[in-house]
C-alpha cells in the first residue's frame, strides 16, 4: 500500500515509516508539515494518508484542516487521523465531511502494533475505524436530536459499535447473540433514525455518527466498546 504521512514528531514519524515498510508498505512521503501535502498526495497517488492533528506553524488544527482539503478534493482517498487526546469537535468536523473511509485514533493505539496495522488495513479497504475514546466521548454529550430517545439502551450499545466500524459478527459476538439478532437491531436502529432501507457500509456509519454526536444516550457497558481491529 502507498502511504502518505504528515506528523511533525520526527520520532513518531520515523517509527511510523519503519513499521508501515516492515509490513510491506510503501511510505512514498514523510513531512513534517502540512507544507507539500497537497502535492505529494497528487504527485504519489497514495492509498492511504495519515495525518497529525495538531501540526506546525500554531500546533492546534492544521492537520484537521489539511484533512477536511484533502477529502474535498479527494473524496475517495482513505484517512488515518492521530491525536493525542479526544478532541469532540475536530473528530466532529471529520465525520460530518462525509467522504471516503476514516480513522480516528489515539496515539496510544499505535503502541499496539498488530492492532494498528489491522486499523491501516481495514481503512484503506473502506471502513470507518473510530477510536473507541472518541466513539464514547461522542455518546455522552447532551441530546439535541429526538430521534435518539427512541433507541433502546441495546440498540445503542450496537450503534455504538457499528460507529466503531465492527461488523455484525463482531457485535454478536461481544454481546454473546446471534447476527440475525445484530442484523434487527441495526435494522430498527436505522429505521428510528430515518435512514433509507438502501443506505449501507460507509456512508450508513458516518450518518450514524453525525446524529449521535451530540448524545445523552448511556455509553455501552463496560468492555463492549473494545478497538475497532
Amino acid at each position: 500500500m502507498r502511504i502518505v504521512i504528515c506528523e511533525d514528531s520526527v520520532l513518531l514519524r520515523e517509527g511510523l515509516v519503519r513499521l508501515l515498510e516492515d509490513a510491506g508498505h510503501q511510505v512514498v512521503a514523510a513531512l513534517p508539515d502540512t507544507n507539500g501535502l497537497t502535492e505529494a498526495v497528487a504527485d504519489a497517488a497514495p492509498e492511504l494518508c495519515i495525518l497529525d492533528v495538531r501540526l506546525p506553524p500554531t500546533f492546534t488544527d492544521e492537520g484537521i484542516r489539511a484533512a477536511l482539503s484533502l477529502r474535498a478534493t479527494n473524496p475517495a482517498l482513505p484517512l488515518l487521523v492521530l491525536s493525542q487526546y479526544v478532541e469532540e469537535r475536530y473528530a466532529s468536523d471529520l465525520i460530518a465531511a462525509q467522504g471516503g473511509p476514516l480513522g480516528y485514533l489515539l496515539k496510544d493505539r499505535v503502541a499496539d502494533v498488530a492492532e494498528f496495522l489491522v486499523s491501516v488495513q481495514r481503512i484503506a479497504e473502506g471502513a470507518t475505524v473510530l477510536d473507541p475514546e472518541v466513539v464514547a466521548q461522542l455518546l455522552t454529550r447532551r441530546n439535541r436530536d429526538d430521534r435518539m430517545l427512541r433507541l433502546t439502551e441495546r440498540e445503542r450499545t450496537v450503534l455504538a459499535l457499528i460507529a466503531e466500524g465492527k461488523s455484525n459478527q463482531a457485535i454478536a459476538g461481544l454481546l454473546f447473540v446471534s447476527e440475525a439478532s445484530v442484523e434487527k437491531h441495526i435494522t430498527s436502529i436505522f429505521q428510528k433514525l430515518g435512514f433509507e432501507p438502501d443506505e449501507s457500509g460507509n456512508r450508513r456509519v458516518l450518518a450514524a455518527l453525525a446524529h449521535i454526536e451530540n448524545s445523552g444516550g448511556p455509553t455501552p457497558p463496560a468492555g463492549q466498546t473494545g478497538a475497532t481491529r
